[in-house]
């Protein structure tokens, strides 16, 4: 089982009114020396990583105003989770970090650059989760003030892709860095390439700037669920989320992602898919339900509509909110409104409904209960669904993935669902296991390599 710790480099995530709780330690995401406890806390049990989302924009459409977002602080205030990365990885030594950048407003050599200084630092602990930003606020400040259509976010979004594999994998050889101090060379001019690039979207002709990281190419996520999403997905993530309210609708995505994997010629399993969980655990179930409970009655109405209405780029402010939320097509995200109205289309949702819903954990299913109760249920969505693990979402920050470290952790190691030790040393060995510290051979990423040219064996695994 694969466990990422889902957050955010703010004091509310998901979670709607619950920075209230007395437990909540949203207001320490300023302090780097929280982060780092954490961290470590995650390291000694056993995590593959921590998963940072990211929002270029602000939630901003409900009420036409962003007002309820910064009163609940709808993902709102929020700092760069780049920035905290190297002072965790300072303090451990296998945990993994996924950090969230958009394809929309940055050049991909500036981001092919970021995470290779990042995968530097971290010794091969880098992933980037590719976004293709969604939030028209986000092209207001730091576009042209239009947001693309969907499908063309995706189509840019792909060749952003395939720019920055090409400064990764085609710009160095293996051994371009020669530190020969007799003839004064340190990096062999003859073993560094120019690109070429010239596309649609973007003209990148030269060398990239940064000699080869561990993993050379970063552990690439992707979440899209709309069919475009899916096709970028299949053709060059490593690590997908998804995200369903039920174990058959997360399971028709995951057979869809494999077979379109399939199609462009990849290997299913070197794909890892995650599904966004979130746990309220206790010493036994009676104590979970009751915690639920507690938390069910801090729910913010109008938090969790700012933030919903942000994701789907719709006001629920116009909806009723005890009228059942009826189909719509938005150019924002929209598998947020897939999520409740065709993922489980045998309810009809109500905003209200929706507002409870996702107040706790956001759009993720919600298990409640002990130790053995909760073991039991993400085994069971794993063998159900063929997903490979979970992205822990949490109600209250820090302290719910602290108990599922405390109560939940000991009992899945018990049962033999997860790891105890760490078998390799960067996030994608971590994934796939011990000596897959490069791209897989069938990954698009592979064609550009560019292996030493001394006569050492070719770095990509078979």
């Amino acid at each position: 089982m694969k466990l990422l710790a889902f957050d955010f480099n703010g004091p509310a995530h998901l979670s709607a009114g619950l920075w209230r709780h007395e437990r909540d330690r949203g207001a320490d995401y300023t302090d780097i020396r929280t982060w780092i406890e954490y961290a470590k806390k995650l390291e000694a049990a056993c995590f593959d990583g921590m998963f940072f989302a990211d929002n270029d924009g602000y939630h901003e459409k409900y009420n036409g105003s962003v007002a309820d977002a910064l009163r609940d602080a709808a993902q709102i205030p929020t700092n760069d989770p780049s920035y905290l990365v190297p002072a965790m990885a300072a303090a451990t030594r296998h945990l993994g970090f996924g950090v969230t950048t958009s394809t929309a407003y940055t050049p991909p050599y500036t981001v092919a650059r970021k995470f290779t200084t990042l995968d530097h630092v971290t010794d091969g602990r880098i992933g980037w989760n590719v976004v293709t930003s969604y939030s028209d606020s986000a092209a207001r400040n730091l576009g042209n003030g239009t947001q693309l259509a969907h499908d063309e976010r995706y189509e840019r979004a792909e060749e952003f892709i395939d720019v920055a594999l090409k400064l990764w994998e085609g710009s160095w050889d293996d051994d371009a860095v020669v530190r020969d101090k007799e003839t004064g060379t340190y990096v062999d001019p003859e073993r560094v390439h120019e690109i070429a690039h010239e596309g649609k979207h973007f003209t990148v002709p030269g060398i990239f700037a940064c000699e080869p990281s561990t993993q050379r190419t970063p552990v690439i996520f992707q979440a899209g669920g709309s069919p475009a999403g899916v096709a970028l997905a299949a053709k060059t993530a490593e690590a997908v989320f998804m995200n369903s309210m039920s174990k058959p609708g997360l399971k028709k995505q995951v057979d869809a992602l494999r077979a379109k994997a399939l199609e462009f010629g990849r290997n299913p399993d070197h794909i890892a898919v995650l599904q966004m969980i979130t746990v309220i655990s206790a010493p036994t179930d009676e104590e979970a339900q009751r915690k639920y409970e507690q938390y069910r009655e801090l729910v913010s109405y109008d938090g969790a509509m700012a933030r919903y209405s942000g994701w789907t780029g719709l006001d629920m402010a116009q909806f009723d909110p005890d009228q059942p939320f009826e189909d719509v097509q938005t150019n924002a995200a929209q598998t947020m409104v897939d999520v409740y109205t065709k993922l489980d289309s045998g309810k009809k949702w109500t905003p209200r409904d929706i507002a409870l819903e996702n107040g706790i954990g956001g759009t993720s299913p919600v298990i409640v209960g002990g130790p053995e109760t909760v073991a039991a249920e993400l085994i069971s969505w794993m063998e159900e669904t063929g997903v490979d693990g979970f992205n822990v979402a949490h109600a209250i920050k820090f302290a719910d993935v602290e108990d599922f470290i405390t109560y939940v952790v000991p009992e899945l190691q018990r049962r033999g669902a997860m790891r105890t030790s760490y078998e390799g040393n960067t996030l994608r060995e971590n994934l796939f296991g011990e000596g897959n510290t490069q791209l897989f051979v069938d990954h698009p990423g592979a064609a550009h390599h560019r292996a030493a040219t001394t006569g050492s064996p070719e770095a990509v695994p078979a």
